[in-house]
């Protein structure tokens, strides 16, 4: 089945899906790319607090009991909750 108006076609189709091809395998780097740099942060997120975590346990041994929580606020103080209005 190989007429002249298919084979005009598939000499416009074809690079267009030659292109489509690379683009996919672009993407596909670019996605590998951002997962390894999104691991690489997390790796070192989680060194970073667990290095915070370590001189905290630390400093609290050496005061002789856990760290201080902070001060909470007075009930007056408080922002309110938003209402949720149903129509």
């Amino acid at each position: 089945m190989s007429t002249p108006e298919n084979n005009r076609a598939q000499t416009y189709f074809r690079p267009a899906e030659l292109d489509e091809t690379a683009a996919k395998q672009i993407r596909k780097k670019e996605r590998a790319a951002q997962a390894a740099k999104t691991a690489n942060l997390r790796r070192l997120r989680l060194e970073k607090e667990s290095a915070d975590k370590e001189a905290a346990d630390r400093l609290a041994a050496e005061n002789g009991g856990p760290p201080a929580k902070p001060a909470r606020r007075s009930k007056a103080v408080r922002k309110r909750a938003a209402v949720r209005l149903i129509y």
